[in-house]
Formats: structure tokens, C-alpha cells, sequence
């Protein structure tokens, strides 16, 4: 049984523990921005290729006492680094965290670097090349308090970029996070899904994805456990497989999204075409102003601009207004859930909400709300 570590965005420790536990991971311990996780070489590629909100799955290899940049450099010597690395490969090195002497993330990754380097060397006359964009091995050091922790980082480009998305729009909400706010939701895939405020269809999208039993990791390039050692390409070839024929070959309620401006509307459209799902979400461009439920009932989601990059010079408050006048006169009978990062903007919907969640859009503190539309 390996050691993991799924690094996650703030708040949502409790949320990816529970989605790892779902994908039969053992021993799952929320810590902070991430949860601890226990496994064979399945489950690591597994929860990659099936994990929604994780932004990296991290293997642990060692973790050591160090206190200064000399405990760093022989901790890291003291692992046997040819077990994961030849000097064939390229490697970059990721550092977080700090303590009193260990308090510059660049010197700590270069520490560690040194340390691998110099081992390299020592053993076989050669070294490994760095690689910061693309490397075979990216190893991830984190310092806590008088403690380092040695993993190797086996997604290599954050699994928040599925691979499906390369037209966003101005302000793009991340896959993960969307990904997130519809398992906060409670929304089911017999409920119609409708966000009138798509832009680049990120939440229309996810919530396709998760209707039709779609594995995420399906349409990224590559994971970064594929230019490892020990590599088990059957394996992860059966695992694809698998995944692709859980697939569920129709909706169980229509899932849409509109936005008023025509250029995102076709990026949407470009998205939906590459995550396969463009004949069963529906994109249009529609004036908020024009919406109206397309059905009884269902969950009404959006992200309004808020602000922090979008909208400044526009009457921000009036478009809040308008959405919540919406909401409140057409859609009837539906659960509205508004993300946002602007109190003062959220009040003026002028809709009492039934719950408030706190959520992190990176860096902004920001709630969820949830309206019941009586």
C-alpha cells in the first residue's frame, strides 16, 4: 500500500475525501487543502483519471526531520533517487511551505535538486536535465514546521485542466471548482441543469460530464505516473477501457446553457464538441433579460460576474437586480444556486437564501447560495 496526498482548493478537504473514498481509496485523511489517502498502483491511476475535484495526486516517498538547507540536502540523499530516476529523464522540483532557515520555496527546490544531482553524478557519472514545463519525474517537497515530506507528483499538469478546454472566456471558473459547486449543490442527473450565465459552458459541462459517468482524466495528453519507472502501461490501459464503457449514452434530464454573448456561446460549443457531449448539452445565446425556465422544475446554477475581472465599468448591482428578478418570476418551482464573491452584490438579488456555503474561487473567498423558488 502506497501513501497519497490529493491536493485540493480551501474548503473542500471534507468534499474530495469523500469522492476518494468513492473511488475505493482506504485509510482517507481531509488535512488542510488535500487529504491523505492510502492505495495500490489501480488506485493511483484511477482516482487520476476519475478524480473531479483534486488538483494533483501526490505519492509519498520519504518524510524526514530538517530543520536547515544541510538536514534538506542529506534527507534527500539519504532516498535511493535511481529507483525513480535516470539520468535519461528530466526532472523539475516543486517546493512549498517554509520554516525559520527554509524560508525561500526557489533555494529549497534548488536544495533539493542539488541533492539529486550530486547523488546522480556520484553513482553514475551523469544527471538527469532539468525540466520545468514538462519534466518525466516532477518531485514535490513540502516543508512544515521542522518536518520535510518527499512525494512524487504522478498527474504532472493540474487535473483541474481536463484537456477539453482550450476556449474560456474572459473570467473562467476552474473545471475542478465547477466540478465542486455541483457536488456541494446535491444536484441529482434527473434534475434539468440550466445556467442562463455560461460563458464557456464550464458548469454545463461538468455537470455533463458527471450525468453521463464521463472520467474526467480522459481527455488530458498525459498523467505525470506515464514517463515513471515503474510504469504499468496495461494496467492503465485497461483502466481506460473500463472507464469508457461505463459511459451512460444519454441524459436522464436536458442539461443547457446560455449566454448574451455569441463568441463564448461558440467557444461553449467548441468545449462541448471536445468532451463529447455536444449532442446532449444545449448551448444559446439569450439576453438574461429574454430567459425562461425551460421546464417545471430543475436546479438553476450560475456564476455572475462579480467584479474582481470582469464588469467594472458596467452596472453591476442592476444586473444582480435582474437576476434576481428572474429568478423570482420565471422560475418557479426551481432551486437557484448563485456563486459569488461580492456581499454586496449578492444582496442585491433580493431573494432570502435557504443556505449560504463558503467557497475559495483561487485566492477570493466567495458563497454559494442557494434560493428555493416558491
Amino acid at each position: 500500500m502506497n501513501q497519497y496526498f490529493a491536493t485540493v482548493a480551501r474548503g473542500l478537504e471534507a468534499l474530495v475525501a469523500q469522492e476518494l473514498e468513492q473511488l475505493g481509496a482506504d485509510a482517507v485523511e481531509p488535512g488542510f487543502c488535500g487529504a491523505a489517502f492510502a492505495g495500490d498502483r489501480a488506485l493511483l491511476y484511477r482516482v487520476n483519471l476519475w478524480a473531479r475535484l483534486p488538483f494533483r495526486i501526490l505519492m509519498k516517498l520519504h518524510g524526514f526531520p530538517c530543520r536547515d538547507a544541510q538536514d534538506l540536502y542529506n534527507g534527500i540523499q539519504s532516498i535511493d533517487w535511481s529507483s525513480y530516476l535516470t539520468p535519461d529523464r528530466t526532472l523539475a522540483v516543486n517546493a512549498t511551505g517554509k520554516n525559520d532557515h527554509l524560508n525561500h520555496t526557489h533555494f529549497t527546490a534548488l536544495q533539493v535538486k542539488n541533492a539529486i544531482v550530486d547523488q546522480q553524478q556520484a553513482m553514475l557519472g551523469e544527471r538527469s536535465d532539468v525540466d520545468l514545463q514538462e519534466p518525466d519525474v516532477r518531485i514535490n517537497v513540502h516543508i512544515d514546521q521542522d518536518t520535510c515530506t518527499v512525494s512524487l507528483d504522478s498527474s504532472g499538469n493540474s487535473l483541474h485542466r481536463r484537456g477539453y478546454r482550450p476556449a474560456v472566456g474572459a473570467a473562467p471558473l476552474k473545471e475542478s471548482l465547477a466540478a465542486a459547486l455541483i457536488q456541494l449543490s446535491g444536484w441529482q442527473p434527473d434534475q434539468m441543469f440550466y445556467d442562463p450565465l455560461c460563458g464557456s459552458g464550464t458548469l454545463p459541462l461538468e455537470a455533463s460530464l458527471k450525468a453521463l459517468n464521463i472520467a474526467p482524466g480522459l481527455f488530458r495528453d498525459r498523467f505525470g505516473f506515464e514517463t515513471w519507472r515503474d510504469f504499468d502501461l496495461s494496467l492503465f490501459e485497461q483502466l481506460i477501457q473500463a472507464a469508457e464503457a461505463s459511459q451512460r449514452e444519454t441524459l436522464a434530464a436536458p442539461i443547457w446553457g446560455s449566454d448574451r454573448e455569441g463568441a463564448v456561446i461558440e467557444q461553449a460549443i467548441v468545449n462541448a464538441t471536445n468532451c463529447g457531449v455536444l449532442n446532449h448539452v444545449w448551448f444559446s445565446q439569450i439576453e438574461l433579460n429574454d430567459v425562461v425556465a425551460p421546464a417545471d422544475s430543475g436546479v438553476v446554477f450560475c456564476n455572475p460576474p462579480y467584479g474582481e475581472r470582469l464588469g467594472r465599468d458596467s452596472d453591476l448591482a442592476g444586473f444582480y437586480k435582474l437576476l434576481g428578478n428572474v429568478l423570482k418570476q420565471r422560475f418557479k418551482g426551481w432551486t437557484a444556486f448563485v456563486l459569488s464573491g461580492n456581499k454586496e452584490l449578492s444582496q442585491s438579488i433580493g431573494l432570502k437564501s435557504s443556505q449560504r456555503i463558503a467557497v475559495y474561487n483561487g485566492t477570493l473567498p466567495c458563497q454559494l447560495m442557494k434560493y428555493e423558488l416558491y
